[in-house]
């Protein structure tokens, strides 16, 4: 959607589920093929990360190469989110913390990302989440600021209407959510709709409270989960965000 940045706020209303203002549908009817009856095998388990004495990962677990590298040298919080598949809108959080003996990881927390899972070029509207390494700078919320050390933005404009893929409601979604630095301007609040990369890439991804369902482009963990979230960042830590598939962070 290309809208003037004096339409902001109107285009926040439009917002149910992220991903740049796409439209919800009512009701999702999940498809698929049905699984074989013969056991197929998968992909080699990962090697287990090298530990320090003190029981820290020497590096980020699950990153390939090609990953670590878009990591800032700077960052020492990384929030990663692992998609189970591809094409999946499942996925697992897990918050790093950069110390002297290396990443030390909280608990995994369960995610939703977008409908059709995930994409290296996502485009407005393609019911995927992007792919790649973003900041972590600006915060606000429907609710009050529950205390971050993030900007936070108070607004009515946090609002989601209507239902989600399933079938759920998205009244609350928006409580809470901290901006993912994709196609947007670093430093304004995550209801601003400047779009660096143009209005067709999509935008407005955000964490935010989960609805129970898939999202436009988003990631939506629970409520608890979320002011977690907001209390642990901190701005002087530089954090950023890993994002995508298993197979895609691994390279």
């Amino acid at each position: 959607m290309n809208r003037p940045r004096g339409a902001l706020v109107a285009a926040s209303l439009l917002l149910t589920g992220c991903g740049g203002g796409a439209a919800a549908s009512p009701v999702h009817a999940p498809g698929g093929t049905p699984a074989s009856s013969a056991p197929t095998a998968g992909p080699p388990a990962p090697a287990p990360p090298a530990m320090s004495a003190q029981g820290a990962a020497l590096q980020l677990p699950g990153l390939g190469p090609k990953t670590l590298a878009e990591v800032p040298a700077d960052a020492r919080q990384v929030v990663v989110v692992t998609g189970r598949g591809r094409n999946s809108p499942r996925s697992t959080v897990v918050l790093y913390r950069r110390t002297a003996e290396g990443w030390r990881a909280g608990a995994g927390w369960p995610a939703h990302n977008a409908l059709n899972g995930w994409s290296e070029h996502h485009m407005g509207n393609d019911l995927r989440s992007p792919i790649g390494v973003f900041g972590l700078t600006d915060a606000g919320g429907l609710l009050r600021d529950p205390g971050t050390r993030l900007p936070y933005h108070h607004s009515g404009g946090f609002v989601s209407p209507g239902r989600g893929f399933e079938g759920e409601s998205l009244a609350g979604s928006f409580d809470y959510v901290v901006a993912i630095n994709y196609n947007r301007e670093p430093g304004t609040s995550p209801l601003d709709w400047t779009r660096p990369l143009g209005p067709a890439r999509g935008g407005g991804i955000w964490f935010h409270v989960d609805h129970g369902g898939p999202t436009h482009g988003c990631v939506s963990i629970s409520e608890r989960h979320m002011k977690e979230l907001l209390h642990t960042l901190d701005p002087g830590l530089h954090p950023v965000v890993v994002m995508g598939d298993a197979s895609s962070l691994a390279r």
